[in-house]
């Protein structure tokens, strides 16, 4: 009996990755934690609602995304402070209304706004950068049974073929001993 529900010729199919349906949350969780274990790096785990604690069991650290917000906050502070200090300063000073050259008070509303501009738009863009986006088109869709049932009711475990612990033989004999009920090979394209 073959492991893989999907038959394809011999080296006609580049494989993306390999897929594997799991019945529950409850036991895609425990295969997420089982497949951590195995030192697997290249994979994900796809439910239709966030799993409680899978962060956790996929390993995952802290997102890099606040420090991308820290530095255009920083940005944008210090783009204001020289906006505002070096006309005011250094090139054409003047005494307007009694107050001094630097006026810190008169310049907080520009500097808060511009901070909080350059933070937001480091925000998305580094969110979208780390999540490899925008992208047209993904090879997890060319998976029919993911995309019937992954928004729905389906709780899947997705391993890239370009993982340095994936073996073609090995990883759905682990996957089906983790008791997904469906393996299949992803194409590339």
């Amino acid at each position: 009996m073959a492991i893989l529900s999907k038959v394809t010729d011999s080296l006609e199919i580049e494989a993306w990755a390999i897929g594997a349906e799991f019945p529950s949350a409850a036991a895609v969780y425990e295969a997420a934690q089982k497949v951590r274990d195995k030192g697997f790096k290249w994979w994900d785990v796809y439910s239709s609602y966030p799993i409680h604690g899978m962060d956790a069991a996929m390993g995952l650290g802290k997102s890099w995304v606040s420090a991308v917000s820290l530095a255009g906050a920083a940005t944008g502070l210090t783009t204001a402070v020289l906006l505002e200090t070096i006309p005011s300063v250094f090139l054409y000073p003047m005494i307007v209304q009694g107050k001094p050259y630097f006026s810190l008070p008169a310049f907080f509303p520009i500097m808060f706004e511009l901070t909080v501009l350059f933070t937001a738009f480091a925000t998305v863009f580094g969110m979208l950068g780390f999540n490899l986006l925008p992208r047209l088109h993904h090879p997890l869709f060319n998976w029919e049974r993911f995309c019937q049932k992954a928004s729905d009711d389906g709780f899947f475990i997705v391993i890239e073929t370009a993982d340095p612990h994936y073996n073609a033989e090995e990883t759905p004999k682990l996957l089906a001993s983790l008791g997904a009920t469906n393996v299949t090979l992803i194409p590339r394209d």
